[in-house]
């Protein structure tokens, strides 16, 4: 299948779909002529990059987790496991950041309130 009905089946882009080869995590044929050709597992592999990207990973790190999908086994498996448990605990740093940020901003906005009313009254 073409790009365009990869895209239309998927739900991705065709700009994504690029992405994702020019990130390895997805490889095409050409055509005589250059067109990508994808076959129907194609179909079943950007599904699951979508997947991996809604669950918050970079190309890296899904680059990292893929080789489990492509050649399962113990050692690609625990390189898996490992690199989602480190960008999960990378996640969780993150929200604990916003968390912080969001508290400081909600002090602001109540400070403001009360200066606000201070004002009026």
């Amino acid at each position: 299948m073409r790009i365009g009905d990869l895209a239309r089946r998927t739900g991705v882009s065709v700009r994504s779909l690029r992405y994702y080869e020019e990130q390895g995590l997805l490889t095409s044929t050409r055509t005589a002529s250059g067109q990508r050709t994808y076959t129907e597992d194609d179909v079943g592999r950007v599904r699951l990059l979508r997947r991996l990207y809604d669950a918050g990973l970079t190309s890296s790190a899904i680059a990292a987790v893929l080789p489990c999908v492509d050649a399962p086994g113990a050692a690609q498996t625990d390189t898996a496991w490992e690199r989602m448990v480190a960008e999960r605990e990378k996640l969780d740093s993150h929200i604990g950041d916003l968390l912080h940020t969001r508290d400081a901003l909600d002090e602001l906005i109540a400070v403001n309130r009360h200066y606000r009313q201070a004002l009026a009254g």
